[in-house]
């Protein structure tokens, strides 16, 4: 086989690879977030995914490694927006966005709201190092830009940990609690008009707190 023939191949082995990973994933997110760590199986995920069992421990030798990487997927997109409170950002601006975005996944991925919820609940633990590793480095590298902010009298002083929790208490609450949130309102964020209102209500409660327009 020539040489861009081998090539070929072997990015077409890589990427179908990936898909397949993702599958699993995809499928153990949606079994765990129903049933639990201790509730799901090896076999209900790979029947999910449209793989065999044998196909699934390749990618993912054992249920707690397939459990903790489809954690760490989730935190990493949910990293991802707080990443963008920039300390030259305008705050108004900045906030307002991570806002919106941590609602939109509330809308889009509660399914990974919630699982991440039960695994907290249940004291983290094989989540542990995660949360006191990347997320708490990311945690602290973002009350540094809150407390410029403050020191610059750009925004009211408030603790940056305690604001933090608030965004993500509030944001989250339409995920976790979406069954509540629906059966008093009788709305959801899939409705376009109820996501708009909650984004805006979210937004003012925060950036008024913070003596922001």
């Amino acid at each position: 086989m020539a040489g861009s023939e081998c090539g070929a191949v072997q990015r077409r082995r890589r990427r179908d690879g990936e898909i397949r990973r993702d599958a699993v994933l995809d499928a153990a997110l949606e079994i765990f977030s129903t049933l639990g760590l201790h509730g799901a199986s090896i076999d209900q995920i790979a029947e999910r995914a449209g793989l065999s069992k044998t196909n699934l421990l390749y990618y993912f030798p054992s249920k707690d490694i397939l459990y903790v990487a489809v954690l760490r997927r989730v935190l990493d997109v949910w990293l991802d927006p707080l990443k963008a409170l920039d300390a030259r950002s305008e705050p108004a601006e900045a906030l307002r966005a991570y806002i919106r975005t941590k609602i939109a996944l509330s809308r889009d991925e509660p399914q990974a709201s919630r699982l991440f919820c039960l695994e907290i609940v249940q004291g983290a633990p094989l989540l542990r190092l995660e949360l006191e590793g990347p997320l708490r480095a990311l945690v602290e590298t973002k009350v540094a830009v809150l407390q410029d902010w403050m020191a610059e009298g750009r925004i009211a002083r408030h603790d940056p940990y305690h604001l933090i929790f608030s965004i993500w208490a509030i944001t989250q609450h339409y995920a976790d609690f979406a069954t509540q949130v629906d059966a008093i309102t009788g709305r959801s964020l899939s409705d376009e008009a109820f996501f708009e209102a909650t984004v805006a209500s979210t937004q003012r409660l925060i950036l008024a707190s913070l003596n922001l327009s």
